[in-house]
């Protein structure tokens, strides 16, 4: 199973909401992050973390993830 990054979060609470977003329109999704950070919190999500979907599963998420945001209307 190839799996790809569908975004890049500043928190785990932040992927772990996104993940259950996408889990609840019946999409798989996992959070990635630095484990290193709970040891040494300077070095914590220096590359931020991950939200990965299956590749397969990416464009439908996009769109999951777009009708999330506010239209601005």
């Amino acid at each position: 199973m190839e799996l790809s990054v569908l975004g890049i979060y500043n928190s785990v609470t932040e992927a772990n909401l996104i993940r259950a977003k996408l889990e609840s329109a019946g999409i798989e999704a996992a959070v990635e992050s630095d484990v290193a950070g709970s040891m040494v919190p300077p070095l914590a999500f220096t590359e931020g973390v991950k939200v990965l979907v299956r590749s397969s599963d990416l464009a439908e998420a996009m769109e999951v993830l777009e009708r999330m945001l506010p239209s601005g209307d």
